[in-house]
């Protein structure tokens, strides 16, 4: 047998900043990101304001730091979920789908990092509200790519909006998030899976569903 290549190990350094993110995130879920100082931080972990400052040498630079951890999260939990889908329709359910179990389940103390995050730098400028507006940008992208190639094959009916069926599926997931952190309501992300799966099921091509009958 080949010889494998040996299996690379995070080396303590890393294995500590990994840590500090992962903390980072949590608090900016809550919190949000203008409020997550080196300060803030180093309270949190228990480290020297000093040590902090070896891994991150700015705020902007642990926001933006903070913002890629949370996005690598995100795709290895969500996009990882569309590989094996067919593009089109069953794709975009199962890109939606785990992107709703994925918020459901965060353990996150504030819920979703992106859905405080976006509303904190909605209407900021700079280099974070940047880097957040363009993930964003990207993964309804990636959703209205789906719904665009269902639309193109005959799975949607032919006067259906990606982007506007894109918009409501965004929006069922933010009302999800936010009546259970606001209410704590139980059965939200159960609303949005059940409208969720209503609109596709009427947007759906009805003739590309109806079963083929042959004249005898």
């Amino acid at each position: 047998m080949p010889e494998q290549p040996p299996r690379l190990s995070l080396s303590h350094g890393e294995r500590k900043r990994r840590d500090i993110l992962a903390m980072a995130v949590d608090l900016g879920s809550e919190q949000g990101l203008e409020s997550l100082s080196i300060g803030r931080l180093a309270e949190a972990t228990g480290m020297s304001r000093s040590g902090l400052f070896a891994h991150f040498g700015s705020k902007e630079e642990l926001q933006l730091a903070t913002v890629a951890a949370a996005q690598a999260d995100f795709e290895a939990r969500v996009l990882a979920a569309g590989r094996d889908a067919e593009p089109g329709l069953e794709r975009l359910r199962a890109l939606y789908g785990a992107w709703l179990d994925y918020v459901e389940g965060i353990a996150f103390r504030g819920g979703c990092f992106f859905f405080t995050t976006s509303a904190e730098y909605g209407s900021r400028s700079g280099a974070v509200h940047d880097r957040l507006a363009q993930l964003a940008l990207r993964w309804i992208g990636d959703l209205a790519q789906e719904a665009r190639t269902a639309l193109r094959t005959g799975e949607l009916r032919p006067e259906a909006d990606p982007r506007q069926i894109v918009f409501r599926l965004h929006a069922f997931a933010q009302e999800a998030n936010w009546a259970r952190e606001l209410f704590s309501d139980g059965e939200a992300f159960d609303h949005a899976r059940q409208a969720a799966d209503e609109l596709l099921t009427r947007e759906a091509n009805e003739t590309e569903r109806a079963p083929t009958t042959r004249t005898p």
